[in-house]
């Protein structure tokens, strides 16, 4: 039998990670970040255990590239969904409603991963971000930034704020509230995106 070729073996690496991630966001959904182990993410990967801690130093790195990754998906499918829209204000709408409803569904994932990144080992630079950052980074430049370098830290801080906003324990604000501050300060039209009560 021959070997297998470089990108045959970049695949395969792809998809284990890949079968990872995705293992993460289901257990952690599940059961919360506590009661999550790396193993038990490995055997629902179906992945040998070491192959975690060849992919990600620790459990927190991993839970937030895979918090990372299901963020992107969810932008990417939101900024994407029919009827697919260039206009720029429209897009950072559906930005906007994509993260908010991320948050209401997945609120302990979204929780753990907030609390994550107030931990000593603070925001990982992972793949799955640097994917995410470049489409909010793509959404702010259509909005019409002239300094995305300023304002794409900024649109993330205020999603940031947001999502802690709606997670608060014991004193949570409602997504209405939060999307209409967010959409005041952008100067979006409420009709933009999807608004509560609509189906996208």
């Amino acid at each position: 039998m021959s070997p297998r070729s470089a990108s045959v073996n970049e695949e395969l690496r792809r998809r284990s990670r890949e079968r990872l991630l995705q293992a993460t966001v289901e257990l952690v959904a599940e059961r919360g970040y506590e009661s999550t182990t790396l193993g038990d993410i490995a055997d629902r990967a179906g992945s040998a255990r070491g192959l975690v801690s060849y992919y990600f130093p620790g459990k927190r790195q991993l839970v937030q590239s895979a918090v990372h990754r299901l963020m992107h998906l969810t932008l990417e499918a939101g900024l994407e969904r029919e009827p697919q829209s260039a206009d720029g204000r429209e897009r950072l709408a559906r930005a906007i409603d994509a993260i908010l409803g991320l948050t209401h569904t997945q609120p302990v994932l979204m929780r753990a991963h907030m609390a994550g990144i107030l931990q000593a080992t603070g925001f990982v630079q992972c793949p799955e971000q640097q994917r995410l950052a470049a489409l909010l980074r793509d959404t702010v430049g259509r909005y019409g930034s002239r300094d995305v370098d300023s304002d794409y830290p900024l649109l993330r801080a205020n999603l940031m704020g947001a999502v802690f906003a709606a997670l608060m324990p014991g004193a949570p604000m409602d997504a209405v509230t939060l999307r209409a501050e967010l959409f005041q300060r952008y100067g979006l039209d409420w009709e933009l995106g999807v608004p509560p009560g609509q189906t996208p």
